[in-house]
C-alpha cells in the first residue's frame, strides 16, 4: 500500500542475485517503522517472448507499464509530501489515473490502484490542494468492495475509507460522513489485535476521533441515530475513558425515542445504561454530578409513567449527591438546583409533604438567579418555578398565600410561552400547564375569560402533537378539567359531554403510562357518579382493565399489590363498579365487574396455572409454549423486592420481556375459535358455573349502595336491596366487632355475651334476613342445603355465618333458626376460586394425612401452646387406620418440613399460632420452630392432588386492612395451592377450648368410613356446622362462630 511518502529503505541488487531465489518466494526486510519492521515478499520469473505467446508478452508489457507508473507516482508523490509542491502531487495522481485506467473490472491490481489514486488524492485534499472529497471516498469504497472480509487487505482498506470520511466530516462537517465512519470502526477494530501494524499506525486515534465527534452530535431519536449510539458504545468497550460519555449518550437517545412514542423498553435501557455511566464515574470526577442527574432524570421519568415511589426517592437521593457536588459559585450548579426543586415538587403532589413543596420553591428561586433573561434555560426555570408555586396554591396548609402563588405562577407562564415562539418543541408543555393554572383561578374567581383562555390553550396544544404522542395525555386530561370547572359552574350539559369525551381520550391513550390513566379513569368515575352521567359504567371498566395490566407488569407478588394499592380511592373501585352495574339493572354485568376487581391478585397468579388439557388436545405445540412460558415467569416472579436496584431493574426487564411473549402466545391461543375468551374476565355464564352445588350470595359494601346479588344454579342472578345499612354502618359494625370479640373471651363459659349477641342480631336483621327471605321465598331453597357467601370490602371482616335472630318464635314454639339452622355455610373469596377447586377435584386412591403442630414457637414468637400436642393425638386417633398418616411436632416442625408436610399429603391439620400482617398480607404466616411459614411461601406451591386443611390456629382467615376486597389471608392461600376444602379463623382462637371443635368436627367428618368408604373433602362444611351444635355447652359462641368453612 501507498504511505504517507516516507522512503523506508533502498534496495540495489543485480539481475543474477534475484534469479539466484529460482521459484521460491523470498522476503527483504527493512528498518522499523512506528514500531513494525515492514517487509516485501518477491519472487522472481524469467518471461521468454515467443511468436506463439503474443498474449503471453502483451499481457507482460502491460503489467510492466503498470509497475513503471506506479513506481513513478510513487516517486512524484514522495517529492509533493516533501516539498509541498502541487505540481508533483498532479503529476502523481495523473500517474495513479493511467495505472488505474489499465486496470479494469477483474484485474488483479485494480484494488490497489484505486487505493492509491485514492491515497494520493486524500493526502492532497488533507492539504487543502485538491478538493473533491466524494471522488475520494468512492475510490476507497470501491477498493473495499473488492477486498471483502477475509482479504488480506480488508482491514486497509476499512481503515482508508475511515480515515477519509472522517476527513470529510472534520473540513465539511457531513454528519453522514461521522455516521458511517463509526460503523467502519465497529468493524475494523476486532480485526485489528493490539500491537497489529494499523493498531500502531493510528487506528486507535481515529477510532477515538470518531468516537469524540459523535458524542458532541445533538441527540437523535430515529433510530438511525441511536444505530449510531450503539456503534459508539461498541468502540468504547470497559475501561475505555469515553464509555461513561457514551453510556449516557445512548440513554439520552432511548430516552428521547421514549418521550416521543411512550415505549417502556427505551426507559427502561436509558435507567441500565445510566446506572452503568454513575458507575465508571468515582466522585472526585468533575463529571459525575452530570450522571447523576442523568440518571435520577430517567428515573423520575419511569416513576411518572410506572408509579414505583422506590424510583421517586432514588431519583431524590441522586439529585441530593449532584447538588452537593456542585456547591454554591460551581458552573453547573443551576442545573441540580432545578432537578432538585422538579423532583420535590411531584413528592409534594404524591405525599403532600409542605417541607418539599418550600424547598423545591427555594432550590428553583436560586435556579433562576442563576438562569437571568438570555440564559437557554430561561424559560424552562420558569416553567418549573410556576408549577412549583401551582402546586403550592392548591395546598390549604398555605391558603392565605395561595392567590398569591397562584398569579405568580400565571405570570411565570405567560412570561415562559412568549420566549417559546410557535415552532418550538416544548411550547405544548407549557400551553396546557397555563391551562390548568388558568382553570384554577377559574374555580376561585369564576371569571369566564380565565376559563376560554383554559380551554383554548389546551386546544392549541393538541395541534402540535402528533396522534400518539405521549404529552397528549396531558392535554386531554387539562382539558377535561377545563370543561368540568365550566360545567360546575354553568350547569351546561355540553360541558358535561365534553369532560367526559376527554377523560375517555385521556384514560385510553396508549402511549401514556398506566398510572396517569389510572388516577384519570378512577377521576371519571367519580364525577360520572356524582353527576349521575351514563359514562360511570365504562368508566369503572376502563378502570378495572387499566389495573389489571398495570398489575400485571410488575415482577412479584409483593409489588403486585403495593401497585395496587397505590391509587388514593382505588380500594372501592369493585364494590363501586358492581353498585352502579346494579343501580343500572344490569346484574350480570354487576357479577363480572366485582369478580374482575376483587379477584385480581389471585387471579393473575393463577393465569400462570391454567389446566391445558383442552388445549392439549386442539394444539399441543400451543399449550407446550404456553405451559413453558408459565414455568419461565412463575420463575422469574420473585417474592422479595430486590434492594439492590440495579438489579431489580434487570429482573423487571426480564420479567417483562417473558410477559410479552406470554401475551403474545396467548393472543394466538384465542384466535382458536373455541378459547376465544382463554384467560379473559370471566362471564356470568362462566361464573354461575360456581353456583352448580348451591347459590353464591355476592355482598356488595359500596359508598353508593349496600346489597347482595344471589347467583343461583340457573337463571337470572337476584338482587336483594339492603336499605337499612350503609358502608358507614358497616364500618361501625366492624369496630364493635373487633371491640366485642376480645371481650367476649375474657368471660366465663356461662356469662352471657350480650354486646356480641347485639352484634349478630344486627348482622341478622339488617344482613342477612333479607336474603334468607329470597333464598326461601323466590328460589325455594330447600333447608339445610349448602349456600356460599362472598362478601365484599367491610363485609369481610363481619361473620355473616353467625347471623342470628337470638328471639323466640311467636307461638312460643321454641326459638327462631338462625341462618346456620337453616343453611350449611360455606365462604369463596371468589367464584373463580370456588370454580377452580371443583375443577381440580379427583378421586384421591390413597389419600395421606399430616397433622402439623407447634406448641413451643421459641422466644418472642407467641407464648407456649400446652394443648397443641394433645390436640394431634386426638387428630391422629380420629383418623381412620387405614389412612396412611403422620404427626410432625417440636423440633420437626420447621418451615421446610411443614412445606414437604404440604405438599407430600393430600389432608392436613395445622395447630400453631397464626399472625396476620395487616400491613403486608403476604407476610402473614404460621409460626413454626425455626422461620415461619409465610403465605409466599404456600402461595409458591402448586399441590393439585391437596384436598383439605384445618387450621387451628388464629387469623387464619382475617382479610387485608388496605384491600378489602381482596381476600389476602391464609386460608385464601391454602386454597390457592391447591386445597380444595378448608376450615380457618377469623380471629383468635383459645388453645384449651378448640380441641373439643375439633373433636366434633372430625367424628362427624370421619363417621362410618371404619367400615370403608373414602375420605371426602366436600362433607367438611356439614362436618363443621355440626359440631358447632355439638359442642354448644361446651365452648363459648366467639370461640364456636371463630371457625369457617371455605370452598368445596
Amino acid at each position: 500500500m501507498l504511505g504517507n511518502g516516507e522512503v523506508i529503505g533502498k534496495l540495489e541488487t543485480s539481475r543474477d542475485e534475484l534469479l539466484d531465489h529460482g521459484d521460491e518466494p523470498f522476503e527483504l526486510s527493512f528498518p522499523p517503522v512506528r514500531g513494525v519492521h515492514p517487509s516485501l515478499t518477491l519472487k522472481t520469473a524469467v518471461v521468454h517472448a515467443c511468436d506463439d505467446q503474443d498474449g503471453a508478452l502483451f499481457v507482460s508489457l502491460v503489467d510492466s507499464e503498470i509497475a513503471r507508473e506506479t513506481d513513478a507516482g510513487h516517486a512524484r508523490f514522495a517529492e509533493y509530501i516533501s516539498s509541498r509542491t502541487v505540481s508533483h502531487l498532479n503529476d502523481g495522481v495523473e500517474h495513479f489515473q493511467l495505472v488505474l485506467d489499465q486496470c479494469p473490472v477483474g484485474h488483479p491490481d485494480q484494488a490497489a490502484a484505486l487505493t492509491h489514486l485514492a491515497w494520493a488524492r486524500l493526502r492532497g485534499y488533507i492539504r487543502n490542494d485538491l478538493q473533491d472529497i466524494d471522488t475520494i471516498t468512492s475510490l476507497f469504497r470501491e477498493a473495499l468492495a473488492l477486498r471483502p472480509q477475509g482479504h488480506p487487505d480488508h482491514t486497509l482498506s476499512l481503515y482508508c475509507l475511515i480515515l477519509a470520511l472522517n476527513w470529510c466530516y472534520d473540513m465539511e462537517d457531513t454528519v453522514v460522513c461521522i455516521h458511517e465512519s463509526a460503523q467502519l470502526c465497529c468493524k475494523l477494530l476486532p480485526l485489528c489485535p493490539e500491537g497489529t501494524y494499523l493498531r500502531n499506525i493510528g487506528v486507535d486515534s481515529e477510532v477515538d476521533y470518531v468516537v469524540q465527534q459523535c458524542n458532541n452530535l445533538p441527540t437523535d431519536a430515529s433510530n438511525e441515530g441511536i444505530r449510531l449510539r450503539r456503534n459508539v458504545l461498541e468502540l468504547c468497550p470497559p475501561g475505555h475513558q469515553h464509555r461513561p460519555c457514551a453510556l449516557d449518550e445512548l440513554a439520552q437517545a432511548v430516552k428521547a425515542r421514549f418521550d416521543q412514542h411512550g415505549s417502556i423498553d427505551d426507559l427502561e435501557e436509558s435507567i441500565q445504561l445510566r446506572r452503568e455511566a454513575v458507575s465508571l464515574c468515582p466522585e472526585e470526577d468533575s463529571s459525575r454530578d452530570t450522571y447523576l442527574n442523568n440518571l435520577a432524570f430517567s428515573l423520575r421519568s419511569r416513576f411518572d409513567h410506572q408509579g414505583k415511589f422506590n424510583d421517586l426517592d432514588e431519583a431524590i437521593t441522586l439529585y441530593e449527591e449532584a447538588l452537593r457536588l456542585c456547591p454554591v459559585g460551581l458552573e453547573f450548579r443551576d442545573f441540580s438546583l432545578g432537578n432538585l426543586g422538579g423532583v420535590l415538587r411531584i413528592r409534594f403532589n404524591e405525599r403532600g409533604d409542605i417541607d418539599d413543596i418550600s424547598r423545591a420553591i427555594s432550590l428553583l428561586r436560586e435556579a433562576l438567579t442563576l438562569r437571568p433573561s438570555g440564559n437557554p434555560y430561561y424559560d424552562t426555570t420558569l416553567n418549573n418555578l410556576a408549577l412549583a408555586l401551582q402546586a403550592r396554591s392548591g395546598n390549604s396548609h398555605v391558603s392565605e398565600e395561595s392567590a398569591e402563588d397562584l398569579n405568580e405562577a400565571i405570570y411565570l407562564y405567560r412570561e415562559c410561552l412568549r420566549l417559546k415562539g410557535h415552532d418550538h418543541p416544548k411550547r405544548h408543555k407549557t400551553l396546557y400547564n397555563l391551562s390548568s393554572a388558568l382553570c384554577s383561578r377559574f374555580t376561585r374567581t369564576r371569571k369566564d375569560e380565565d376559563i376560554k383562555e383554559a380551554i383554548d390553550l389546551c386546544e392549541e396544544s393538541l395541534l402540535a402533537l402528533p396522534s400518539l404522542h405521549p404529552r397528549r395525555f396531558f392535554s386531554y386530561m387539562w382539558l377535561q378539567v377545563a370543561y368540568m370547572s365550566r360545567y360546575r359552574v354553568h350547569n351546561n350539559p355540553v360541558d358535561l359531554s365534553l369532560a367526559v369525551e376527554n377523560f375517555r381520550l385521556a384514560s385510553g391513550h396508549p402511549t401514556q403510562g398506566f398510572p396517569s390513566r389510572i388516577k384519570e379513569a378512577i377521576d371519571w368515575a367519580c364525577q360520572a357518579e356524582v353527576y349521575q352521567h351514563e359514562s360511570a359504567l365504562e368508566a369503572y371498566q376502563m378502570c378495572l382493565e387499566l389495573f389489571d395490566n398495570h398489575v400485571m407488569t410488575r415482577s412479584s407478588i409483593i409489588s403486585r399489590r403495593e401497585a395496587a394499592t397505590a391509587f388514593r380511592g382505588a380500594q372501592s373501585l369493585p364494590v363501586d363498579a358492581a353498585s352502579c352495574a346494579v343501580r343500572s339493572n344490569d346484574l350480570q354485568r354487576a357479577v363480572e365487574l366485582v369478580e374482575q376487581g376483587r379477584g385480581q391478585q389471585w387471579s393473575l397468579a393463577s393465569r400462570l396455572r391454567s389446566p391445558l388439557q383442552d388445549l392439549e388436545a386442539t394444539n399441543s405445540n400451543l399449550a407446550h409454549k404456553f405451559s413453558e412460558l408459565n414455568q419461565r415467569l412463575s420463575d422469574a416472579q420473585g417474592s422479595v423486592i430486590s434492594t439492590d436496584r440495579a438489579a431489580a431493574d434487570r429482573a423487571a426487564i426480564k420479567y417483562r420481556k417473558l410477559t410479552k411473549q406470554w401475551d403474545a402466545v396467548v393472543a394466538q391461543i384465542r384466535n382458536i375459535p373455541p378459547f376465544s375468551r382463554f384467560l379473559l374476565p370471566p362471564s356470568y355464564t362462566e361464573l354461575q358455573v360456581a353456583a352448580r352445588h348451591g347459590p353464591v350470595i355476592i355482598l356488595i359494601a359500596s359508598q353508593y349502595s349496600c346489597s347482595a346479588i344471589i347467583v343461583p344454579t340457573s337463571g337470572e342472578p337476584h338482587h336483594v336491596p339492603l336499605p337499612s345499612i350503609t358502608l358507614a354502618d358497616l364500618e361501625n359494625l366492624k369496630g364493635r366487632f373487633a371491640w366485642a370479640i376480645p371481650q367476649a373471651s375474657r368471660m366465663g363459659l356461662t356469662e352471657s355475651r350480650t354486646d356480641l349477641i347485639v352484634l349478630l342480631r344486627a348482622v341478622w336483621n339488617d344482613i342477612m334476613l333479607p336474603i334468607v327471605n329470597v333464598l326461601e321465598n323466590v328460589l325455594e331453597l330447600k333447608h339445610r342445603s349448602r349456600i356460599w357467601l362472598c362478601p365484599t370490602a367491610a363485609f369481610t371482616a363481619i361473620p355473616l355465618h353467625a347471623a342470628h335472630p337470638f328471639k323466640t318464635k311467636a307461638d312460643r314454639s321454641g326459638r327462631e333458626p338462625c341462618l346456620e339452622d337453616l343453611y350449611i355455610c360455606s365462604y369463596t373469596p371468589t367464584l373463580s376460586a370456588l370454580i377452580r377447586s371443583r375443577q381440580m377435584m379427583k378421586s384421591c386412591g390413597s389419600p395421606s394425612f399430616v397433622a402439623i403442630g407447634q406448641g413451643q414457637p421459641g422466644s418472642g414468637k407467641g407464648k407456649e401452646l400446652l394443648a397443641v400436642d394433645s390436640e394431634l393425638e386426638l387428630v391422629r386417633k380420629l383418623v381412620p387406620a387405614a389412612v396412611n398418616r403422620i404427626t410432625i411436632s417440636g423440633e420437626a416442625a420447621t418451615r421446610a418440613g411443614a412445606l414437604e408436610a404440604l405438599e407430600q399429603n393430600s389432608w392436613v391439620h395445622l395447630a400453631c399460632h397464626g399472625k396476620q400482617d395487616h400491613d403486608q398480607p403476604y407476610n402473614s404466616h404460621f409460626v413454626m420452630r425455626d422461620e415461619p411459614l409465610t403465605l409466599l411461601d404456600i402461595m409458591e406451591k402448586d399441590i393439585p392432588h391437596a384436598e383439605f386443611a384445618f387450621l387451628s390456629a388464629c387469623h387464619t382467615a382475617a382479610g387485608d386492612n388496605k384491600m378489602p376486597d381482596e381476600v389476602i389471608h391464609l386460608a385464601a392461600g391454602i386454597q390457592f395451592s391447591g386445597f380444595k376444602s378448608v376450615v380457618g379463623t377469623l380471629w383468635e382462637v383459645d388453645d384449651a377450648v378448640v380441641k373439643h371443635v375439633v373433636e366434633a368436627f372430625y367424628k362427624t367428618l370421619f363417621e362410618g368410613l371404619k367400615d370403608g368408604g373414602a375420605m371426602d373433602c366436600t362433607k367438611a362444611a356439614r362436618a363443621l356446622n355440626h359440631a358447632k351444635y355439638a359442642v354448644m355447652k361446651k365452648v363459648p359462641l366467639e370461640q364456636r362462630i371463630v371457625f369457617i368453612h371455605i370452598g368445596v
